[in-house]
């Protein structure tokens, strides 16, 4: 039941279901009854990629560990009126989310909901309207974001080398020696006693004479391997890009004015606008 919840941070970030356990959203926002400072009304991220936040009731609702088990359909809550979560709720809103959710003032009382019997006739004081007040770990503040840069590095395809080998033509000198035989006459006289026939008459004889020549064969031979390798080197790049961050701007009932930015200190603390 809702007289448990105390503190708006029992609620923050509770995952919440209907009953029949259908996940709906996360807790985003916990408005309180102004009398009396209870969580009345939650927002939830719900619809397409959670951009929409629709007001719950707590009425009925109870919560075990991390979950928020709300008294309504997933159905239903989704259906409920589109309200803007982020100003302050007028009073045919109040009525047309409470007559969405089958709730009244004497049924708001009856759920545990304090005060919440009298929100038509508080012109809108009470209840969800809660003054436009929301409230986030029991303090009214503002969250301020900005945008950081996440650099990495991807692996990409710049270019391609090629290995290719392709046939030229040079020329090659080189000196073998060669030889061949030529013709010298030969004179010999013929010694007393030789038995050599003589005989007068026309007569010849001949020699075959031999001579190299260069012969020119080729043939294969591997000379050597050739490959390509990568090698991989690292050098430093500077990124840059634009980032934004929110400023909180302030007036205060001395007429000050200022921003604040990233350099707020943590002890830097403003009263409410007027």
């Amino acid at each position: 039941m809702t007289e448990g919840f105390l503190h708006t941070g029992q609620l923050k970030d509770l995952t919440v279901h209907d009953p029949e356990g259908d996940k709906i959203g996360k807790v985003e926002q916990v408005w309180l009854d102004d009398r009396t400072g209870r969580p009345e009304w939650v927002t939830v991220k719900t619809g397409l990629f959670g951009m929409k936040e629709t007001f719950v009731p707590l009425a009925g609702a109870r919560a075990e560990g991390d979950t928020l088990t709300v008294a309504h359909p997933k159905s239903v809550v989704h259906e409920a009126p589109h309200v803007d979560a982020d100003q302050h709720l007028d009073v045919h809103e109040e009525q047309a989310l409470y007559q969405h959710y089958g709730l009244s003032g004497s049924a708001g009382r009856a759920d545990g909901l304090p005060g919440a019997q009298e929100t038509t006739a508080t012109s809108g004081t009470a209840a969800a309207s809660s003054a436009g007040r929301t409230a986030r770990e029991g303090d009214e503040e503002l969250v301020r974001s900005e945008e950081r840069l996440r650099v990495g590095t991807e692996e990409q395809e710049v270019g391609r080398a090629r290995l290719r080998k392709v046939v030229v033509t040079e020329n090659v000198a080189t000196t073998i020696p060669v030889s061949h035989e030529e013709v010298r006459v030969v004179r010999e006289p013929i010694r007393d006693g030789e038995k050599v026939g003589a005989d007068i008459g026309e007569a010849e004889t001949e020699v075959t004479l031999h001579a190299e020549r260069p012969v020119v064969g080729k043939e294969k031979v591997a000379v050597e391997r050739v490959r390509l390798e990568t090698e991989k080197v690292t050098e430093q790049q500077e990124v840059s890009d634009t980032v934004r961050k929110e400023q909180i701007e302030y007036d205060d009932a001395t007429g000050k004015h200022g921003r604040r930015g990233d350099e707020m200190g943590h002890g830097d603390r403003r009263g409410p606008r007027h």
